[in-house]
């Protein structure tokens, strides 16, 4: 058990750690391969070939097996590296990383998928801190690990660096997980698949594009917000029909599913939104670099891996989770508060402090709500459960960071105009972020007002942040204890009842 557990947090890591990576050497990258003016594409390309191709890697493995499907997914995540990694333009480059990202889709909801199988629900929060160690590995070291290998070994290796990787979680997996092979006789639903796929990927299109490559209200956006509309309205039409639907509906009537994937949402809404202003705030106000900005993070990473790892083993001793969703919103809620009285005098400790507790109110939440989708659905739709939750984290995520960086951008420039006028329209003319060497070069005086224009533009973006949250903080309040699967059971001999030893690959040959 503990190898398996070791190949997958690997494959976890793989799929965490690829965008901050590849995000450090993409200024080598441009300079090298050229094409500026496709740069987003590079990220754009992989993020929507995950979040299209999560849902239907989780089908794919409730109907014909979790470890074939699983290892799939890594050999299309190491070929899409390898090819990325020796890309010769930049059109060659983006084709590469939608394929890199396509294996990624099947990362990280085969990973949790292949824990709900083999570890019962009481059982799993043993290795909750374990994931959000890994989670935490991947954001502090990502940036540095990327800036290493990039002035080091060059900007190729920031993919190949994936091979030795996903090798040795491919042989560790094919070696020691065992589990029965599946041959499901239902044909798959395709339509169902293209037309979730098409909704998909014009949410995140919208999200990408919206604000910055086109406005809110352009064509082009309203255009795709239009599609996903459709795509995704005739997509509940063909699920309701099939026989085996890609995304099956029902699994949306059970009120805990539905609910702790709503707080899914929300969480990824207001935790990837507000944390790509942290670095931001700390490299402009506090005049941290772009290293101690990430090892900055610190306090909000260690405090949420020490919850996640308390949280989990009291639910495994207790049997009780709801306690933990409801003070997990409230001190996101309480935390996201607290970031948004930071100003210009701020000190690193208190905004250390602060990071703490939305840290803790994350680590309450992060494995809990992924525990509670999968205790909520039947087995034979653990991997459907599981990739629901992570997509929907996910497009939180993208809504959140495009939402919040709309608030950002129109708060910056309107202080910026309030201070110093025309002036201040010229230096964020370009947009509301500026890298380090433009910062250097600005007057006292510009400098002066930019760094108080990207502490109200943060204020902004966390109080918005904390009212959003207390939605997710209501919801959680409405969860029913239901009780874990795998809970312990009375042994002989011991009068007040003890775990009974669970049998998981009995278990898991009943999937």
């Amino acid at each position: 058990m503990r190898v398996v557990l070791f190949a997958l947090m690997i494959a976890m890591l793989l799929a965490m750690l690829d965008n901050m990576i590849v995000g450090t050497a993409m200024p080598t990258i441009v300079g090298e391969l050229g094409g500026m003016d496709h740069l987003s594409w590079v990220v754009t390309a992989y993020t929507l070939a995950t979040a299209a191709s999560t849902p239907i890697w989780g089908k794919l493995g409730d109907m014909y097996g979790r470890k074939g499907v699983f290892l799939s997914s890594i050999v299309l995540f190491l070929i899409g590296s390898a090819l990325s990694g020796m890309a010769q333009d930049m059109g060659q480059l983006i084709g590469f990383r939608a394929v890199q990202g396509l294996g990624a889709g099947g990362l990280m909801v085969g990973v949790m998928a292949i824990i709900g199988d083999l570890i019962p629900p009481r059982e799993r929060g043993k290795y909750q801190g374990m994931m959000a160690g890994v989670m935490a590995v991947a954001m502090i070291g990502g940036p540095l690990v990327g800036g290493s290998i990039t002035d080091h070994l060059g900007w190729r290796w920031s993919f190949y660096i994936n091979l030795p990787l996903g090798a040795i979680a491919l042989i560790m997996v094919t070696a020691v997980l065992h589990l029965p092979k599946k041959r499901s006789q239902t044909r798959i639903d395709y339509a169902g698949a293209v037309l979730l796929t098409l909704g998909i990927t014009s949410l995140v299109l919208i999200t990408t594009w919206g604000g910055t490559e086109y406005d809110w209200l352009s064509g082009q956006i309203i255009g795709l917000g239009a599609l996903g509309v459709v795509a995704l309205a005739l997509f509940v039409l063909v699920e309701r029909k099939v026989g085996e639907p890609v995304l099956p509906l029902h699994i949306f009537r059970n009120g805990n599913f539905a609910l702790v994937t709503l707080i899914g949402f929300l969480v990824g809404f207001v935790m990837f939104g507000s944390m790509t202003f942290l670095p931001l705030f700390q490299q402009t106000v506090q005049n941290a670099s772009a290293t101690n900005s990430g090892l900055l993070l610190l306090p909000m990473l260690l405090a949420m891996m020490a919850v996640s790892l308390f949280a989990g083993r009291v639910t495994t001793r207790t049997g009780k989770y709801k306690i933990f969703v409801v003070v997990g919103g409230g001190l996101i809620t309480a935390g996201l508060a607290l970031l948004s009285l930071m100003d210009t005098g701020t000190t690193r400790f208190t905004s250390g402090v602060y990071m703490a507790v939305l840290g803790a109110g994350m680590g309450f939440l992060m494995q809990t709500t992924m525990l509670i989708a999968q205790n909520s659905v039947e087995m034979k739709d653990m991997g459907v459960g599981s990739s629901s939750a992570t997509l929907f984290r996910t497009i939180g995520g993208s809504f959140g960071v495009a939402i919040f960086g709309a608030i950002f951008t129109h708060q910056v420039q309107t202080t910026m105009a309030e201070r110093i006028g025309a002036a201040g329209a010229k230096v964020t003319g370009g947009g509301a972020q500026m890298d380090p060497k433009g910062l250097a070069k600005l007057p006292p005086a510009i400098k002066d007002a930019y760094d108080h224009a990207v502490a109200t533009g943060t204020h902004h973006v966390f109080l918005w942040g904390a009212l959003i949250s207390v939605v997710g903080f209501a919801a959680a309040w409405f969860l029913k204890e239901v009780p874990l699967r795998g809970a312990p059971t009375p042994t002989a001999g011991s009068p007040e009842g003890g775990d009974a030893p669970v049998d998981r690959m009995a278990m898991a040959e009943t999937v």
